[in-house]
């Protein structure tokens, strides 16, 4: 029982970080309507920022967190400003390869300044080997900021701009809205809680690589995309399935090779009865 339950912890857990990583990309997408597969290097950049901080400079660990979250946020901005902005308007195939671009870039510039080997990141040491406290903490934060973004988009003033974006971008921009100052705001969010995911994921696993965000974000997209892309609770819902399926899945011997397999085969499935996911909403087209 004690095992099962250490397992189940550990299922959560990683389902608390996709939950995290996939609510960046919902927000993204559900309001500048783009994937940002920039985002999962986000998340390495974040890695980074705390080894540089926290193991070379020697900072409090919680300053580390917040330095992270700066600088992921004005990191975010950045990108938004510089790649993804002067393509509004662009052809959906156009930005896609931007996305891509941009994320081999921060590869290459990190894999440049750090090299290929990875760096041993132990932020909280009493949490390693708690799975326990570990899970309810990752869990804890995922639901708070959750329940925050639902909150700050329905009851905010630039939420209720974001919302109005999301359902139309030129009629929002004739009723006043700056639009690209919403986008931006989405895409800091976004970076944001892609640094918080970071810190989660060293949580984890406490080693960090330049190619660390690929596969968490591909994940975390498969995440949002099962939950219904552009909904926050969707984007919970989730990660917590990709959690539950992955761990599973990898404590049986005879499954282990085949767990992104079974992964993407149940997003396919899901797709298949819900193309637009568990909680999402599909749009009917005017003609």
């Amino acid at each position: 029982m004690s095992d099962f339950w250490t397992l189940a912890l550990g299922a959560l857990a990683l389902g608390g970080v996709y939950a995290l990583i996939a609510l960046g990309y919902t927000m993204v997408y559900g309001i500048a309507k783009m994937l940002n597969f920039a985002h999962g290097d986000i998340i390495m950049v974040g890695a980074y920022s705390a080894f540089v901080t926290f193991m070379m400079l020697g900072m409090p660990v919680w300053l580390c967190i917040i330095i992270a979250i700066i600088f992921c946020t004005l990191l975010g901005i950045g990108i938004e400003k510089a790649a993804y902005r002067p393509l509004r308007g662009s052809s959906p195939l156009a930005i896609l390869i931007t996305a891509i671009g941009v994320s081999y870039l921060m590869e290459s510039i990190v894999y440049l300044a750090f090299s290929s080997a990875p760096k041993n990141v132990v932020l909280f040491p009493s949490l390693q080997g708690n799975p326990t406290a570990t899970a309810l903490i990752t869990l804890g934060v995922a639901t708070l900021l959750m329940v925050a973004l639902v909150l700050f988009i329905n009851y905010t003033k630039i939420g209720k701009a974001m919302r109005a974006v999301s359902e139309d971008r030129g009629a929002a921009q004739l009723m006043g809205i700056n639009v690209n100052f919403v986008i931006m705001v989405t895409f800091a969010i976004g970076s944001a809680l892609a640094a918080v995911a970071a810190v989660f994921w060293l949580m984890k696993t406490p080693l960090v690589t330049y190619t660390m965000g690929s596969l968490p974000g591909i994940k975390a997209f498969s995440a949002a995309v099962i939950g219904g892309i552009g909904s926050i609770p969707g984007a919970m819902i989730g990660g917590i399935i990709m959690g539950l399926i992955e761990t599973f899945c990898d404590s049986i011997p005879g499954l282990q090779s085949y767990t992104m397999a079974i992964e993407f085969a149940i997003l396919v499935i899901i797709l298949l009865i819900r193309p637009s996911g568990l909680l999402g909403k599909t749009k009917r087209e005017k003609v």
